[in-house]
């Protein structure tokens, strides 16, 4: 009787391991086939190259609009406004909160070092679609008092007026300013160049230029130099 039933048993046994077998490689043969097409997704993408991200596109209705604040705070005040328009909601009517900056050189102790200086103190400009609550919003801003305009009429800039600001601002970043005032008549020091080391009158002053004219006595006659501010010390 053991015997029949083991004989029985034979070809169920038979027929499990086959379908075990079978499925074991429907497994290995589906792995491999998405190991193929990650392989297949990544050559593509190497050969695409990078995707550049799509710029978001500006709102037309928007306008610029310059915020009072405490001279000093301008810095606190973007971070106040920016705070306060994503816990109200607002993001979707403001876009960007600026502060006027340049970049100045400073000489202290004869050595060269170059700091972001607010060059409109008290400014901080907004992009945004104005209306009564974000009106209410921003003036309610710590450090802030009120809009540039008319009483309850806070005024849009003109392009012309923003674009000259902005301007101004990404200029500032690629030449900075010296941050040096001379006088004429002072007396100097020419710190580089053929006339290094060799003191000196100011004559003139051009500030745009960031230049002087210096009277440098050469072989005991009074000679005209210019010089860059950066190329000059003060004499204590």
């Amino acid at each position: 009787m053991a015997e029949e039933l083991e004989q029985a048993e034979q070809p169920e046994q038979a027929e499990r391991a086959e379908q075990a077998e079978l499925a074991e490689q429907a497994e290995e043969a589906g792995q491999a086939k998405v190991v193929e097409q990650v392989e297949q997704a990544e050559q593509a993408a190497e050969q695409a190259g990078p995707q550049a991200q799509p710029l978001p596109e500006r709102n037309e209705r928007f306008r610029w609009y310059i915020l009072h604040a405490y001279s000093g705070f301008e810095r606190k005040v973007r971070e106040s406004i920016q705070s306060r328009v994503e816990a109200f909601g607002l993001g979707d009517r403001v876009g960007r909160v600026m502060i006027p900056t340049e970049q100045v050189t400073e000489i202290v102790n004869g050595k060269k070092r170059t700091v972001e200086r607010v060059f409109l103190p008290g400014y901080v400009l907004v992009e945004m679609e104005l209306d009564n609550n974000l009106w209410h919003v921003l003036k309610d801003t710590p450090k802030v008092t009120g809009f540039l305009g008319t009483g309850d009429k806070p005024v849009a800039l003109s392009e012309e007026e923003v674009s000259g600001i902005l301007f101004r601002s990404e200029t500032a970043k690629d030449k900075p300013r010296l941050k040096i005032k001379f006088e004429k008549n002072e007396q100097v020091r020419i710190t580089d160049g053929p006339f290094a080391n060799f003191n000196g009158v100011v004559d003139e002053i051009n500030e745009d230029r960031e230049t002087l004219k210096v009277m440098v006595t050469i072989f005991g006659r009074s000679t005209p130099v210019e010089m860059e501010f950066g190329k000059v010390e003060k004499i204590e």
